[in-house]
């Protein structure tokens, strides 16, 4: 399953922003086709070279697959809601410090509608040779069969970039996002990659703090035949300090690094020591 390409039609949500202009600009030069834009009053305008429409609900004659949805924090609820009611089938959040009730309610209705839900917090996902939704650096990428799915957004480009400079390529690249609750979980994306024939092995980025990877770490060990790279960043992290990113807090001995890496290790995931370590690990 590819998750977005070339033919996937994207609406950004706040194009008339700084960072949704500025990134659905690198997103065309990218080759993604953006159809429209979403800006309240702003009807009439283009950014880009796209329309601009006061609505998601004006858009729905272009037949929108997805929406990067680039608001403050206090409106990322109602623009999420929005899209989803309006039939949009995935939804990236680039906003952080998105209130945790109002992301634990577009996580329950995402799931209700089958509504694939990337972020909040999150630098998107790109499908290399094919288009990108998220603020990746356009120029890291090179089409192959590796997956990479991270907590982090620059580990993820620096470990993509060390992927590409080994000679290696990449199939789907998702940030999953930083938030102590997000859409799409370590979990679900294994099992995409999994059936992916576009993959053939697989890197997993985590960080310190809830349980998201050893959810991961049981499910490969039971169902994923396919190669698996993992690395753990916080290793030298203090229990109880707040980590740069909301999700990277180690509570009462879980969460720790050394939790993480047991159970990748369990699982037979190669565990790199340094993000520079990863493609060393690859399968040529």
């Amino acid at each position: 399953m590819v998750i977005i390409s070339k033919e996937t039609k994207v609406i950004v949500q706040g194009m008339t922003g700084h960072q949704g202009a500025f990134h659905s600009g690198e997103m065309i030069k990218f080759g993604t086709n953006v159809v429209a834009g979403v800006s309240p009053g702003k009807a009439g305008t283009k950014v880009n070279g796209v329309d601009v429409y006061n609505n998601v609900a004006d858009t729905l004659d272009l037949k929108p697959d997805a929406s990067m949805i680039s608001v403050p924090a206090p409106f990322v609820k109602d623009a999420a809601l929005e899209a989803i009611e309006n039939g949009i089938k995935l939804i990236y959040i680039l906003t952080e410090h998105v209130p945790v009730h109002d992301t634990m309610e577009l996580y329950h209705e995402a799931r209700r509608k089958g509504v694939f839900m990337i972020g909040p917090n999150s630098p998107g996902i790109t499908v290399a040779g094919q288009a990108k939704i998220g603020i990746m650096p356009n120029n890291i990428f090179r089409v192959g069969n590796v997956a990479v799915a991270s907590r982090s957004g620059t580990l993820t480009y620096e470990i993509v970039k060390a992927v590409t400079d080994a000679g290696f390529g990449e199939s789907t690249v998702i940030g999953l996002g930083g938030d102590p609750i997000i859409g799409t979980t370590f979990s679900d994306i294994i099992k995409i990659f999994n059936e992916d024939p576009q993959t053939k092995q697989i890197v997993l980025v985590g960080e310190i703090g809830g349980s998201e990877e050893e959810k991961a770490a049981e499910y490969i060990k039971k169902y994923v035949k396919k190669p698996v790279t993992g690395y753990i960043t916080g290793i030298s992290a203090p229990p109880g300090k707040k980590m740069g990113h909301a999700g990277a807090i180690i509570e009462k001995g879980t969460g720790t690094a050394d939790s993480k890496i047991k159970a990748f290790k369990d699982a037979g995931i190669k565990v790199a020591n340094y993000p520079d370590d990863i493609p060393s690990l690859l399968q040529k």
